[in-house]
């Protein structure tokens, strides 16, 4: 396929040649127009004053005047005076001839009947077929003089107008995974420049995504990295005294720990891709007192239905209130249920040192940790399944309180 800028040339020299042509026609048309309208004028004219001068008896002196020639036929077409040979008309012409002109070989006539029989006058065209040729003449030297000059004028075109988007192709064609940084380009706010940013927006994007990714992996491999090492540091004493049983507790604990964070990161995932849900009829504080019973914290409020998935709205509510037990104490933990429709809303309060200013946030990213330690994983968990339900979770936080407030959509009455 050829380039774009020479399909562009070649259609804007395709309409400039439709268009010189076109025009160079129309210009000869009405030139070739106008000069036999004003011979036909002239014949016209002369025949009104021949057809007068005869009814007045002064057809003498009329007859070979300015540059019209009168000739006289009888009714039946046969010439009875011919002031000029080469314009003999047949009789053929004359039948049903009236006050119109017409046009023979080499000149104009017209006729006018008279008491003394039909008066024919003739024009010579010979001066008007000069002046057409001369006019064609010069419409096509125009023609071979304004075409090559105008394509070259579109070429420049098309060339000045292409630059910008062959620019920005070349630009382009330099990014790649390891060059994602934005276009340098100063364009005006047109379809090219918009075009421009859009793309620098998906780079800034895409570079964003891979420091992310680059810093998921890093924060993945340093999780992994350290239970395991205490993993096969504990294994290693195990193999040398099996009865060491702290040992073996110790290894436990890390391996659970290890499986939480793994179970986390696979929650998260499946969060970023859409979690499959089993949706039921849900009572919001019901859910609320299961949770807050398993961390022996109390719960309050009134009743709300949700529609949900019953495992992982637990699964979120169990992480909020952990977060708060390991940050204050379950005695400092605070849940509580009520309904500001159309949400249901579920508030864990804790009386702890609260979240610092500069982390409060990026709380629900992933492997930010707060002040009660943790995977750094339970709140991304938490508000990846708050808005697989068409809610959310926000926190307020200052020394002494912090407060996370989920939000979810109350269950339709109809």
């Amino acid at each position: 396929m050829l380039p774009f800028r020479a399909r562009l040339f070649l259609a804007f020299s395709l309409l400039w040649l439709l268009f010189l042509v076109g025009a160079l026609y129309l210009a000869g048309r009405g030139v070739e127009g106008a000069l036999r309208g004003h011979l036909a004028a002239t014949l016209l004219q002369d025949a009104r004053r021949a057809a007068e001068a005869y009814q007045r008896g002064q057809a003498g002196s009329l007859l070979a005047t300015g540059g019209v020639y009168l000739h006289l036929y009888t009714q039946d077409g046969e010439p009875l005076v011919l002031s000029r040979e080469d314009h003999r008309l047949p009789k053929e012409a004359l039948k049903g001839a009236g006050d119109g002109v017409r046009w023979a070989r080499g000149f104009a006539w017209t006729a006018v009947p008279t008491p003394l029989g039909l008066l024919v006058l003739t024009a010579e065209a010979e001066p008007i077929e000069r002046a057409l040729l001369a006019l064609r003449r010069a419409l096509l030297e125009a023609f071979f003089l304004l075409f090559p000059l105008g394509t070259l004028l579109v070429y420049l075109t098309a060339r000045l107008a292409t630059r910008p988007l062959e620019g920005a192709a070349r630009e382009i064609a330099l990014r790649s995974p390891e060059r994602l940084t934005p276009i340098a380009l100063a364009l005006p706010k047109d379809e090219l420049g918009r075009m421009v940013e859009a793309v620098n927006a998906l780079l800034l994007a895409l570079k964003e995504a891979k420091e992310r990714e680059r810093t998921f992996l890093a924060e993945v491999g340093h999780e992994l990295r350290t239970p395991l090492t205490v993993l096969l540091g504990h294994l290693d004493r195990l193999e040398r005294n099996p009865l060491d049983l702290e040992g073996l507790k110790t290894a436990r604990a890390t391996a659970e720990r290890m499986r939480r964070l793994v179970e986390d990161l696979l929650d998260l995932a499946r969060g970023e891709v859409g979690f499959s849900l089993n949706p039921h009829i849900l009572d919001l504080k019901a859910l609320a007192e299961e949770a807050a019973r398993e961390q022996g914290v109390a719960c309050e409020g009134e009743t709300a239905e949700v529609l949900g998935d019953p495992d992982r709205l637990l699964q979120m509510l169990r992480n909020l209130i952990a977060n708060a037990v390991r940050a204050a104490g379950k005695e400092k933990v605070r849940v509580r249920v009520k309904k500001s429709p159309p949400f249901g809303l579920v508030e864990v309060e804790d009386e702890g040192p609260g979240i610092p200013e500069d982390l409060l946030p990026h709380v629900f990213e992933r492997f930010r940790k707060g002040p009660g330690g943790g995977t750094g994983l339970g709140l991304a968990v938490a508000q990846a399944i708050a808005r697989a339900h068409g809610g959310q979770i926000e926190v307020e936080s200052a020394p002494g309180r912090t407060l996370f407030r989920v939000r979810l959509p109350l269950l339709e009455e109809d």
